[in-house]
């Protein structure tokens, strides 16, 4: 019993003294510009899984620890909009078995992410899930949209979830809602084929006014986008080395950091985090000037 609680008060000092160190290296950061939105591939918990001979399912267990740390120094760090690729709709090629055993991990953190004292409502984040819901199991899906609602009073920072989820799958939705929003109009096409408003491009044989009324945008497509509710993000980060995007926000990293540490998502760290950082700070002026030429 001493031991057990003399553990636990180690524990304790060893995370005040954690937090204090962490206090001051991103009091040191917050010199230079923070990062919004910072958005993040969690690749390699399969091989962190088979790097150590675990079960397939304790490699996924141990990326969520990953990510809960994350989570906490990013709000730590004052990063007001996170972004995690959890589930592609790729993803549902694999066995039936790996599918199933991650559905039912998946609605075992989201339904965690509903109790008062998980990491979300102890820093005042709105949840969001992003993607196709309609193609997870009614039991995930479900419970996302309690997880939504729960948090939707939460008004310190948003952590979208992408789940479902790919960035094609996301432009050819927002594209089709932006032509259903245009109206009847968009669905007439002439008998050679061409409709009489056409994306970005003219319209034939109608009045100048009216052809604008009836033309899809990038606002039109951006308002229906899944990820509309974030800005486009700062820093990329994608774990195992990889430097691909794999379908993922294909639409909004035109002009952020993409970072690519050599861990396996389950081993990622505070350093990585602070060097991806300081990296894009040294970059920002740069970057920002190639926003403003948009």
């Amino acid at each position: 019993m001493k031991e057990s609680r003399s553990s636990h008060e180690n524990a304790s000092i060893l995370d005040s003294l954690g937090f204090i160190l962490r206090k001051f290296l991103f009091s040191i950061l917050a010199v230079g510009p923070i990062p919004n939105h910072i958005a993040f591939i969690m690749d390699g918990n399969r091989r962190y899984s088979k790097k150590h001979k675990l079960v397939a399912n304790s490699g996924h267990r141990a990326g969520f620890t990953a990510l809960m740390s994350m989570l906490k120094y990013c709000y730590e760090l004052g990063v007001t909009y996170v972004t995690v690729y959890a589930f592609s709709i790729d993803n549902f090629k694999r066995s039936p078995e790996e599918v199933e055993s991650l559905m039912e991990l998946m609605q075992e953190k989201i339904e965690g992410l509903i109790k008062e004292e998980s990491i979300v409502n102890r820093y005042g984040v709105r949840v969001h899930f992003a993607g196709d819901l309609t193609l997870l199991r009614e039991s995930v899906r479900l419970a996302a949209e309690r997880a939504m609602i729960a948090t939707a009073g939460n008004s310190n920072g948003v952590l979208s979830i992408c789940v479902a989820y790919t960035s094609t799958n996301e432009i050819v939705h927002a594209v089709q809602q932006a032509c259903e929003e245009k109206g009847d109009g968009l669905k007439t096409h002439k008998p050679n084929g061409c409709s009489n408003c056409c994306l970005n491009g003219q319209t034939p044989n109608r009045d100048e006014d009216q052809g604008k009324k009836r033309l899809i945008g990038i606002v039109d497509i951006e308002k229906h986008l899944y990820m509309g509710i974030a800005p486009d993000p700062d820093i990329l980060i994608r774990t195992s080395g990889e430097s691909r995007l794999s379908n993922f926000l294909l639409w909004q990293s035109a002009h952020c950091i993409l970072y690519s540490p050599s861990v396996l998502w389950p081993e990622i760290g505070l350093r990585h985090l602070v060097w991806a950082i300081i990296n894009f700070q040294r970059h920002y002026s740069y970057l920002e000037k190639k926003k403003k030429q948009m």
